[in-house]
């Protein structure tokens, strides 16, 4: 008789034939996604170099035939849009001493979690589809759980504190240099840092100790709980609680504090501003709630919902936007309104050009002083 210890590198598939086989037997059909998922799994059992018994299997994202290289060249490009966007904000705000201040030193942190936050999934997902490997190990997987989890909690919370930056600087101006001191502002942001890393750590200990009774076939593009969750054999109905509780203090709590901050900005800036004044905080305010919108909407649509509610297409279509788009629009809905911003690029530019100009005359002033010589 077959003994899946005596061949645990064949256990895989053992147990989805086994699966398949049963509903088989209740008039089940293999959807599009069922038919995708084993065919990914036999081909790389195929390769040899797979190790079943430890390693997982990411579906991916690219998974839909003679599109999947257009796929590919789209979210490479928005990678290396967002990669430059925040690059080149920090730097900017690290050069010009005019951006030293509380509003720029969150927003620095916020795309150095961007920028660690993008660079978490998309280079594994370009690797695989390069290289046709579907494999992650079961460390790289806990690695990658563990560090999206930390920087999409530190983000949630930077983004509602720097929504309480621009209450404060806007409702109470008198108030600001104490409430919102270089101190506080480290304090807060070394917070944010430290709650994020511990509730993760949490999160990813308990969910790498359970048993992966079935295939380890991850049917997403990255290592996530959720996905993870339904390749546990045990009963998780408890701790989808636990991660809806931490879903609802780090996601929503800052949220509905980002809405009520707003909510008072407009009406200060209603009540003293001119129409033109008003116009441009309504078009401020109104983008900044759409990225954060974006964020968190879809962040809380994944890790709010019951377990039985999800679908794998439709998580990775919304893992897209807080993963790849929101990181891609964060540095330049928050700096490309920002007159302040602006300037510091037109003088960083300036400050280019003339040291350009510079270096050429002082050449050409070399070469002719060097013809005179030899002459």
């Amino acid at each position: 008789m077959y003994s899946s210890k005596e061949h645990p590198e064949n256990s895989t598939v053992f147990n989805i034939v086994i699966l398949l086989s049963l509903k088989g037997s209740q008039h089940y059909y293999m959807n599009v996604s069922d038919v995708i998922s084993f065919d990914i799994l036999i081909s790389a059992m195929k390769t040899g170099n797979q190790s079943f018994g430890t390693d997982f299997l990411l579906v991916g994202l690219f998974q839909y035939g003679q599109i999947n290289s257009l796929l590919f060249v789209v979210i490479a490009t928005l990678f290396t849009v967002a990669l430059t966007g925040n690059i080149m904000l920090i730097h900017l705000i690290w050069l010009d001493t005019r951006l030293h201040t509380p509003m720029y030193f969150l927003l620095s942190q916020l795309s150095i979690i961007d920028l660690m936050y993008i660079s978490t999934t998309v280079p594994k997902m370009v690797v695989n589809f390069l290289s046709q490997s579907k494999t992650i190990t079961f460390m790289g997987c806990e690695i990658q759980t563990y560090v999206f989890l930390a920087l999409g909690g530190t983000e949630a919370l930077l983004l509602g504190f720097m929504s309480y930056d621009r209450y404060i600087a806007i409702c109470h101006p008198l108030h600001y240099p104490v409430l919102m001191s270089k101190n506080i502002c480290c304090l807060v942001v070394a917070c944010a840092w430290a709650s994020s890393s511990v509730s993760a750590i949490i999160h990813t200990l308990h969910v790498f100790q359970l048993p992966f009774c079935r295939s380890r076939l991850i049917n997403h593009f990255f290592c996530e709980v959720p996905a993870l969750l339904s390749l546990v054999c045990r009963d998780t109905s408890h701790y989808e609680y636990t991660v809806l509780l931490s879903g609802l203090t780090i996601l929503l709590l800052p949220f509905l504090a980002i809405l009520a901050s707003y909510a008072r900005v407009l009406i200060v800036v209603f009540q003293m501003s001119s129409g033109k004044g008003q116009a441009k905080a309504v078009s401020t305010c109104s983008s900044h709630l759409i990225v954060a919108s974006l964020f968190y909407a879809t962040a809380l649509f994944t890790y709010t919902r019951p377990h039985s509610l999800h679908s794998p297409s439709q998580d990775k279509v919304v893992a897209v936007f807080y993963t790849i788009i929101t990181p891609l629009l964060n540095p330049f809905i928050y700096s490309l309104r920002n007159k302040e911003v602006t300037g510091a690029v037109r003088r960083l530019l300036g400050y280019w050009i003339c040291c350009r100009k510079y270096d050429f005359r002082s050449l050409c002033s070399l070469r002719i002083n060097n013809l005179k010589s030899c002459s």
